[in-house]
């Protein structure tokens, strides 16, 4: 019954070690990723750093690195409370199976002292022999090879109990130096992120003698934003007031031919079998109003969470929503500004038709509808495809234009149901 109790601790304390190994697994994996994308963002910035004059580029790349090697900080302590968690119950599970060998051990000593006082192999015969009757005797020949099975049994718990004893300590000192490791690891990135913090005020430093210049180029790039927001919201009106013109004629001829019908056949005019599209109607309602473009939006609405990115290759530099700039006025991005490499391919999130292709300060914008919903995809160099275009899953739209001042190649995606603009998050596959 003891031993049954102690499987049954071991069992909830596997368990225990198991959920921490996965997280710790999970951990590791990230750490490591955030490791490699400091790597490359600061080969990146060795690059700008040669040139003299601090430019926008470096200090875009020093606190795109201050953020991750923050992250990764905030990633070690999450790994060290984990380590602290481990060790904790390593050495409450060290401390119960110390405790339930001592007492194997002292079990299994008092039974051997007593087999050996009393079971002597005279004695054992005179145990059978002493029988009533066969059957008594034969039960106890049963009673004392179960006795020599319980020994074997006990032996077995006590050699399986150290086994597991000294696996324990070595994992508990295997977790000690990795907390080591990384309590040293934790230290160096926060020297190096104080240098970085330093290097940031420097580089600020040097750009605020041109302020204006700065001023200007980042209100260029906001008049940029807005003129392409103004265009995708062109682009959809144009469809919606398209769909609308397109779904009333038909309507209309379909009234026209259902009354000459009825005429013909002196009957009243029957009641139409769809919904009539009227200047009342919803965009939603328009923009599914025939079949193909009802199923089309089914087909993108199933698909959330799971569509590609429309780039292979890509970070997010600005996410959805509210941010304040460089300069601390409050903006709204209503898509997502992506981090790519150089001349990349920009492609199609899904299966639709070309709406609106616009040139904005140089660079282009194409719109594409699917059923009620739209993607925008802009900042790009050029396009492959025309207005009116049918367009499949990843096919390749453009490529994407690289930013003189600051050597980034970024495209700018957004997506819209009708003319309401969603987060990019809950749509695209993980990247």
């Amino acid at each position: 019954m003891k031993f049954f109790k102690a499987a049954l601790i071991l069992i909830f304390v596997f368990a225990a070690f198991s959920v921490h190994a996965q997280s710790s697994a999970e951990l590791k994996r990230h750490r490591e990723e955030l490791t490699q994308e400091l790597e490359k963002l600061n080969h990146e910035y060795q690059e700008t750093s040669n040139n003299k004059k601090s430019t926008l580029k470096q200090l875009s790349l020093l606190k795109q690195q201050i953020s991750i090697r923050e992250e990764k900080i905030s990633n070690i302590n999450s790994e060290v409370r984990n380590l602290d968690s481990q060790i904790s119950e390593s050495n409450n599970f060290v401390r119960n199976l110390q405790t339930q060998l001592d007492q194997l051990k002292k079990e299994y000593a008092a039974m051997v002292l007593f087999t050996y006082r009393n079971t002597s192999a005279y004695n054992k015969l005179m145990f059978i022999f002493a029988a009533e009757d066969f059957n008594q005797a034969y039960k106890r020949l049963k009673y004392l090879q179960q006795i020599g099975t319980y020994r074997e049994r006990q032996a077995g718990y006590i050699q399986q109990t150290q086994t597991e004893l000294h696996v324990k300590i070595g994992e508990l000192d295997k977790n000690k130096k990795e907390k080591n490791n990384l309590l040293v690891d934790q230290e160096k990135e926060k020297r190096t992120l104080g240098d970085e913090k330093n290097t940031q005020v420097q580089v600020v430093a040097d750009l605020s003698k041109h302020e204006g210049q700065l001023k200007q180029q980042q209100q260029e790039v906001q008049r940029k934003i807005t003129r392409t927001n103004r265009e995708i919201n062109a682009a959809i009106h144009r469809e919606i007031e398209e769909a609308r013109r397109k779904a009333e004629e038909l309507a209309r001829a379909e009234a026209k031919a259902a009354a000459a019908k009825a005429k013909a056949e002196n009957k009243e005019v029957a009641a139409p079998k769809t919904k009539t599209i009227t200047k009342r109607s919803s965009d939603s309602e328009v923009l599914n109003a025939t079949p193909e473009s009802a199923r089309l939006s089914s087909n993108f609405l199933e698909s959330r969470g799971a569509l590609p990115w429309p780039v292979t290759n890509g970070s997010i530099k600005q996410g959805f929503g509210i941010y304040y700039d460089d300069t601390g006025i409050k903006n709204e991005s209503y898509g997502w500004s992506i981090k790519t490499n150089q001349g990349a391919s920009v492609r199609a999130v899904f299966q639709g038709e070309v709406s609106g292709i616009s040139n904005v300060s140089g660079t282009w914008l194409v719109v594409i509808k699917h059923g009620e919903y739209f993607t925008a995809y802009s900042n790009l160099k050029s396009f492959t495809v025309k207005e009116g275009q049918k367009i499949s899953t990843k096919q390749v739209i453009g490529t994407v234009a690289t930013d003189s001042a600051t050597g980034e190649a970024i495209v700018d995606f957004a997506l819209y149901k009708g003319t309401t603009a969603v987060n990019p998050k809950i749509w695209l596959v993980a990247n």
